[in-house]
């Protein structure tokens, strides 16, 4: 029984949070510097900072197959190559799918990363706040529920993250897209300030501006481990300047500084302990990935940011005589209304009279144009909501050498002088929760650790195809008005998934009849589990979503501190 007892308070912490990737590092950070002693836990490997980064200095000619994945190693990423981004330099970073099944019965791209630092590492910095019009948008249109809090709500720890983690960017004054606090923003190059004057003059409230990213552009007097973007545009290897933001870089470090944090590689947490007689959770379950023991892990109150769908099916998994179909799922919305941003759809175009013009270095970033439907006077009547445009112009590369018809002298010659130029733009559209878009445990397919798996059935409807469509053909006309040459639009395969936006099912809401989490992010039926990561949007909007998520997570830390010291956790 002393055994038991001392196993017990040895494996007992103030908090528990379930994944190290951008809201798990958030809350790691939150916890730990206001005095919580908390474990980490990650299912993956651990990553250190520059450390375990093995490609990050490597030239394009220390990779193997040309920086391409063999037939044989493409054979155990099936869903993650859908993103045409896995490649020899970054491989490590993405699951393997034949390890990792689930059962797609619409199509769903899932694309994952299990390691320390999650997604973090690969993320695309774009970084926006949503905008008041955005946490109105579900009472007003009636679609879904409407969300618990406002803009103003969020405002403050949007300013918090912001000035922790470092984003540059340029103020533009609009109410769809809230200026930040920002670091010096990025440049547009010649043809981009082109497209911008063009389309500033032919059509009125459009803007185009730099992307807002979290790059370092200036020091960041608070953590000097952190240097400046070198533009070298390899950012998904793991940056050794710490330039842009990741979990690894800043806020786990920063978290173990404080001497609060334990964390724990290789711990697949599949459930949470729910104490039928105190009407509270007081733990998670956990298989060790290497040992395949089963731990159990004590804690006054747990964060769950293991990602949308690994949030979720953790909640789906913790079942009891008390929630017979998943913790928090009286209102039975856990694992409905799940939403991403559809995109690959857009113009692109030829530009001419900047031949002797050129830019310096690879920026990792391009141009950003907030949306404009239903915005102000414009009002559609296909579809509700709206849309945004990411992209940029370059000059083709030696790459473009594999189609040259030349050789010898004066193939090296064509080689030596920068290519066209050229101009594409990309929508990224808002989706609509539709309770019908979810998923679902499946105890019949299990995956390598024995574990059941996630069915999965989710589709874009009447109201994405519908923007999408609009999103092309504006993007086109665009171009057209700027004066560039051969547009064309282009609408590539884009299944529900493959943004990498996946979010809901678990959302915030006011009544507990109809949502899972209250408006600090606590299940509703169990205060003291918390939800911060992606899983609780209650609507998508268009913007990049990864900022409001870790905004989302530091209030909610706070909150959960504050509760704790009145007892009421």
């Amino acid at each position: 029984m002393n055994l038991n007892t001392d196993a017990v308070k040895q494996n007992t912490f103030d908090a528990i949070v379930v994944g190290t990737g951008i809201s798990g590092g958030w809350a790691a950070k939150e916890l730990t510097k206001k005095g919580l002693k908390t474990l980490v836990l990650e299912r993956g490997r651990g990553v250190k900072h520059v450390v375990d980064y093995p490609t990050m200095t490597k030239d394009p000619w220390q990779l193997p197959h040309a920086n391409r994945i063999s037939d044989e190693e493409l054979k155990l990423y099936p869903v993650q190559s859908r993103t045409n981004w896995v490649n020899q330099a970054n491989k490590h970073w993405w699951v393997n799918d034949l390890e990792n099944p689930y059962t797609e019965t619409k199509p769903f791209d899932w694309i994952r990363g299990y390691h320390e630092g999650g997604r973090s590492i690969m993320w695309g910095k774009q970084t926006y706040r949503l905008s008041p019009m955005d946490f109105e948008a579900n009472a007003k249109d009636g679609h879904g529920v409407d969300w618990p809090i406002r803009y103003e709500d969020l405002a403050p720890w949007y300013d918090h993250v912001e000035s922790f983690i470092g984003v540059s960017g340029r103020a533009e004054g609009l109410s769809q897209l809230p200026d930040g606090k920002f670091l010096p923003p990025m440049d547009l190059n010649c043809v981009e300030e082109h497209f911008r004057d063009k389309v500033a003059e032919k059509f009125n409230g459009r803007k185009i501006t730099i992307g807002r990213v979290a790059h370092l552009t200036a020091a960041l007097p608070h953590d000097p481990t952190r240097g400046i973007c070198q533009s070298r545009n390899m950012c998904d290897r793991g940056c050794p300047y710490g330039a842009y933001f990741s979990s690894n870089a800043s806020t786990l470090p920063f978290a173990a500084k404080t001497g609060n944090m334990t964390l724990r590689p290789h711990s697949i947490v599949h459930s949470i302990i729910y104490d039928e007689k105190k009407g509270k959770a007081i733990g998670v379950r956990v298989l060790d990935a290497e040992t395949k023991e089963e731990i159990e892990f004590f804690a006054k109150i747990i964060f769950l940011n293991a990602s949308t769908l690994g949030s979720t099916f953790i909640l789906l998994n913790s079942t009891s005589s008390r929630f017979p179909n998943g913790l928090g799922n009286g209102s039975d919305q856990l694992g409905r209304n799940l939403m991403d941003h559809h995109y690959r759809a857009g113009a692109e175009a030829d530009v001419e009279g900047f031949e002797d013009k050129y830019y310096i270095g690879r920026r990792p970033n391009g141009i950003y144009i907030p949306r404009f439907r239903n915005v102000g006077n414009d009002k559609q009547k296909d579809f509700v909501r709206g849309y945004g445009y990411q992209g940029g112009a370059s000059r083709a590369g030696w790459s473009r050498g594999v189609s040259e018809m030349a050789f010898g002298a004066d193939l090296k010659k064509a080689l030596t002088e920068p290519g066209p130029w050229k101009i594409g733009i990309t929508g990224f559209g808002e989706c609509l929760p539709y309770a019908d878009n979810r998923v679902t445990l499946n105890k019949d397919k299990k995956d390598v650790y024995g574990l059941p798996t996630l069915s999965i059935s989710a589709e874009w409807k009447e109201n994405e195809k519908a923007m999408r469509k609009d999103y092309k053909f504006a993007a086109a006309e665009m171009l057209e008005a700027a004066g560039y040459k051969n547009v064309s639009v282009y609408d590539g395969p884009d299944n529900i998934g493959l943004g990498i936006h996946e979010m809901g099912t678990a959302r915030m809401g006011k009544d507990a009849k109809t949502s899972v989490l209250n408006k600090w992010n606590q299940v509703h039926e169990a205060p003291n589990v918390f939800v911060s990561d992606g899983a609780a949007m209650t609507s998508s909007a268009c913007q990049n979503p990864s900022l409001t998520y870790m905004a989302l997570t530091a209030r909610a830390a706070d909150h959960a501190v504050s509760e704790l010291k009145k007892g009421n956790l």
